[in-house]
């Protein structure tokens, strides 16, 4: 039963009373890796970085085992069939150092079966870090410098690569299967990982540290609105409002800074969708998550070798008008797709939901503006305004707060135009107190007292939501 339902449950009754196996996650536990302050910055220019410096002589017969494996497994099974050598990966490494005496006591038998099953069955080096669950960011800066985003803070990380050119084979790894590029004609990529987490990959020459790689992690079982009121995203009473505000089909468009947190909230949105409903999703990289059964995922294109080819948001958001759409979620509006975005919500198709870069709610309306204009279409900015005003109805501002925790700041109501001015009015925000001894910011999620525009339109679409919602307790 939803939250929503619940509610409504308690307030019929009042008026009648008058949610890794073991093993993995023990693999890939890591050591707390020192904070990434300036101490460890100074310490890295200085040539002395925190992590455990290993003897050249073992890096060189830890690099001879794993390279005299590796050879030994090309030869004995076919491509398709790696998995099946895995269990004999240890016996044969046995073997190999029985044979060598000059191996014996002078490599870590265990760490380079693990790092050569990595290689050949993941990504590598940083494969113990995408299983971690602690990890939300893994961060590839050249082969040297692994940086991991844990609990909101980024941290060095013990994990390095080889040189540049093993960086570059788990690159190919990532981006091959999803039929993307890289190379020097095409140094920057988007691509995803097969649990849906996003890949950002760009190479020298336009990367002067050497091939790097970020990810954003998504968690295999997504999170729902009950973890998000878990980590203090937003509180019950948002939550509530926010899903009779999908329900009851108005534009929703969130709101916030990189690694805020927007797709999670929209992905949690999406869930509010009723299944009967038909969605089309449309990304650059398919990211979202969504457990209804009527969904078409359509994901962006890049240009080929030539330069032909592409297929953009914009160009998606066209074509989705077409596909007889009750629900349109867009991942990220960037560019000229808003002005079909806004064009789309003013015509019928209710009920969506797209999020965009800002630092406010004001600043969204802002950006929109901006990027309607980058569309090549010249409108006058009170005819922008007005598209702008007429389709959104609620702005929701995610951010990412100094202490690394991920708040949902604003819910702000779209009101309309006054003169030239698109109006605006919070119905909840997050206001700081302070900080704490431990660094956290303090403060709290609470509503303004003031009760939308719209909630008429929530009363007469059936969804009833308690006046005490809009209500600050003392």
């Amino acid at each position: 039963m939803s939250l929503l339902n619940k509610i409504q449950a308690k307030t019929v009754e009042a008026e009648s009373e008058a949610a890794v196996d073991g093993q993995s996650a023990e693999a890939v536990q890591l050591p707390k890796a020192p904070k990434n302050d300036l101490l460890t910055t100074f310490r890295q220019i200085r040539g002395t970085d925190p992590r455990p410096k290993e003897n050249p002589a073992q890096i060189s017969k830890h690099q001879e085992l794993k390279n005299k494996l590796h050879k030994q497994i090309l030869n004995e099974i076919k491509d398709e069939e790696v998995e099946s050598i895995i269990p004999k990966i240890d016996a044969m490494a046995v073997q190999l150092i029985m044979e060598d005496e000059t191996l014996r006591g002078k490599v870590d038998r265990k760490k380079v079966v693990d790092e050569l099953i990595h290689d050949l069955t993941g990504f590598g080096p940083i494969n113990p870090l995408l299983l971690d669950p602690e990890i939300s960011e893994v961060m590839v800066n050249g082969p040297n410098q692994v940086y991991v985003e844990r609990s909101g803070r980024i941290e060095l990380s013990y994990v390095q690569f080889r040189d540049d050119e093993h960086v570059m084979h788990i690159i190919e790894k990532i981006v091959s299967p999803i039929g993307r590029r890289v190379d020097e004609s095409s140094p920057m990529v988007d691509a995803r990982l097969p649990d849906g987490s996003r890949v950002n990959v760009i190479i020298p020459p336009l990367s002067l540290i050497g091939p790097t790689i970020t990810i954003r992690k998504f968690s295999k079982d997504p999170f729902t609105i009950e973890n998000l009121i878990e980590f203090g995203t937003l509180t019950r009473d948002m939550a509530i409002f926010l899903e009779a505000c999908v329900k009851a089909r108005l534009n929703i468009f969130v709101s916030g800074g990189t690694g805020s947190g927007k797709t999670t909230t929209l992905n949690v949105l999406s869930s509010f969708i009723p299944s009967d409903e038909r969605i089309v999703t449309i990304e650059d990289a398919a990211e979202l998550q969504l457990g209804q059964d009527h969904v078409v995922s359509l994901e962006s294109r890049p240009a080929n070798i030539e330069g032909k080819g592409a297929i953009t948001i914009r160009d998606l958001v066209r074509n989705s008008l077409r596909m007889r759409p009750e629900r349109i979620v867009i991942g990220e509006v960037r560019g000229g797709e808003a002005l079909d975005m806004l064009q789309a919500m003013n015509t019928g198709h209710d009920g969506s939901l797209a999020t965009g870069h800002s630092n406010s709610p004001r600043d969204m309306i802002a950006r929109l503006e901006t990027m309607v204009l980058m569309g090549g279409i010249e409108l006058p900015i009170k005819a922008i305004r007005e598209q702008i005003s007429g389709a959104v109805d609620i702005i929701i501002q995610q951010s990412r707060l100094k202490d690394g925790s991920r708040r949902i700041t604003n819910i702000t109501e779209v009101l309309g135009m006054e003169g030239d001015v698109i109006v605006l009015q919070d119905i909840f925000a997050f206001r700081q107190t302070g900080v704490d001894e431990l660094g956290k910011i303090t403060g709290k999620l609470a509503p303004t007292g003031v009760r939308p525009k719209f909630y008429e339109r929530l009363e007469t679409s059936g969804i009833h939501i308690p006046a005490s919602v809009f209500i600050e307790e003392e």
